[in-house]
């Protein structure tokens, strides 16, 4: 299974507070705000920008001045560590002539073309990229994680842009087996992050979900998160986590809806992701959000931590066996009509999580399964049986199974 740390306290990606332009002051100002603020410590995430140029793979002088002394204190905070990278590579620098020289460069084998590294446009500009499919190339990137570990003291990494469109741009022939090799080649860091994934059921990833806009409905809204992570769940993909709490596109995406801030949403969201196998922030929640749904988000936080043992020893079992942590209700009990339940989720088989999942609701209907349930405001219910549940803002509703069916 992935790293446990993974598991058992939230995961905090810098990327939406530091977009592009990440520095060491700001990672450490982050982290220390989110002690002051009652957060505890988890997974950090330094995200794009902070190396010299993709492939490079080494701090940035300038924004990172004492990297080694930087994760030290990070360390020191209870935090661990990890860097985001791609399998790309800047054409016009040092190392992309190296490696193109040394042949660990996906080539052109087009018409005309004398062999060269392929160049090719992926979200971010243009660049070359690294021959996963050849052992050597694999061998030089290890090499360069494993001096960011030993000399700096990087914990892991999250391993990003290994989408088959960008490798089919590059004129790969099979695409998809560039995925597959990315998904391959992180599962020797058990501190690690995938977005996307192919026949990668069954490996100890740490699989978000595809990014999500700052949106209620559809298919990058929030309302999407518990589908997903229930096919996820159903096709091997056990250790599943959401996109980052409020969306990780939501300010990048003008004209989708998603236009101004939506506090109710980021509460919602971060209430559906704290029973998740994992949760992750990025933006952070003490700059938009008002003291008490501060305090909500906060709780949320906690709650995932106060839950950790019991998640864990689920992600255990999903190493063990292949079952899967987050379960449809159909999963915990077969043959009653609940295969489309897509708004309730169980964690385990004794654990029922019904999260509000739309725009101003203060309640919501509950399908509440055979046997008897004791709720997190402390009544109980009997099922099988549909109820309607409060749940004003400050809440999430769920239910713990305290007894099996009569008869």
């Amino acid at each position: 299974m992935p790293d446990p740390l993974l598991f058992g306290a939230p995961q905090y990606n810098l990327w939406i507070e530091t977009v592009f332009e990440p520095t060491q002051a700001k990672v450490l100002a982050y982290a220390e705000r989110l002690l002051a603020e009652g957060f505890p410590p988890g997974v950090l995430m330094i995200d794009d920008r902070w190396s010299n140029d993709y492939g490079d793979w080494t701090f940035h002088p300038g924004r990172f001045p004492d990297p080694a002394g930087m994760v030290a204190r990070l360390h020191r905070l209870g935090f661990k560590v990890m860097l985001w990278l791609v399998p790309y590579v800047t054409p016009d620098s040092p190392t992309a002539r190296q490696l193109g020289d040394e042949g660990l460069l996906v080539r052109d084998t087009g018409p005309g073309a004398d062999g060269r590294a392929k160049v090719a446009s992926w979200w971010n500009g243009w660049s070359a990229g690294l021959d996963l499919l050849d052992p050597r190339a694999r061998a030089w990137l290890t090499g360069r994680l494993e001096a960011l570990r030993d000399d700096i003291g990087i914990d892991g990494f999250k391993f990003d842009g290994g989408d088959a469109p960008w490798w089919r741009a590059l004129g790969c022939v099979d695409p998809e087996a560039y995925t597959h090799a990315w998904n391959r080649f992180g599962v020797d860091w058990p501190l690690n992050e995938f977005r996307d994934a192919w026949r990668a059921a069954g490996l100890p990833l740490a699989q978000r979900q595809q990014d999500k806009y700052h949106l209620w409905e559809g298919r990058f809204g929030l309302d999407s998160l518990i589908p997903n992570a229930l096919a996820q769940a159903l096709t091997g993909h056990a250790f599943t986590c959401p996109d980052m709490i409020g969306g990780g596109e939501f300010r990048f995406v003008p004209g989708e809806g998603g236009e101004g801030f939506d506090e109710e949403l980021f509460v919602r969201y971060a209430q559906i992701a704290a029973l998740f196998p994992m949760m992750q922030f990025s933006m952070a929640p003490w700059r938009v959000l008002s003291p008490g749904n501060l305090a909500v988000v906060r709780a949320a936080a906690h709650l995932h931590t106060e839950l950790a043992p019991e998640i864990l020893a689920l992600a255990e079992h999903a190493a063990a066996t292949g079952e899967p942590i987050q379960r449809p209700l159909e999963w915990a009990f077969p043959h009653r009509g609940y295969a489309a339940v897509t708004d309730q989720f169980m964690l385990g088989d004794t654990l029922m999580v019904a999260p509000v999942v739309a725009k101003g609701s203060d309640g919501r209907e509950v399908l509440v399964p055979p046997g008897t349930w004791l709720a997190d405001d402390g009544q109980t219910y009997e099922g099988p049986a549909t109820v309607r549940i409060d749940a004003p803002l400050a809440r999430l509703p769920y239910l713990r199974s305290i007894a099996a069916p009569k008869g």
